[in-house]
């Protein structure tokens, strides 16, 4: 079966709202965020909005600076 764009988008927005989430529970803004896993904070805004088809690998750095399993941010109600 081939997955829709919608099915990928939906994924984003799943991965996104976890980061954002996680991010303010941490008490971070989204410069300190992007200080602690090596990106620009517009990307990491980016990120937040879903305006981004993150790699595995960029999912594994987003979920080591918070302090959680990678498999975290892509449950959906995380």
């Amino acid at each position: 079966m081939v997955e829709s764009t919608k099915d990928i988008s939906h994924l984003q927005e799943v991965i996104a709202s976890n980061v954002r989430k996680r991010r303010l529970q941490m008490g971070l803004s989204q410069e300190e965020f992007a200080d602690l896993c090596g990106y620009h904070r517009t990307y990491v805004g980016s990120v937040e909005r879903s305006e981004r088809n993150i790699t595995v690998a960029t999912l594994e750095a987003l979920a080591k600076a918070l302090e959680i399993a990678p498999v975290e941010l892509l449950r959906e109600d995380g």
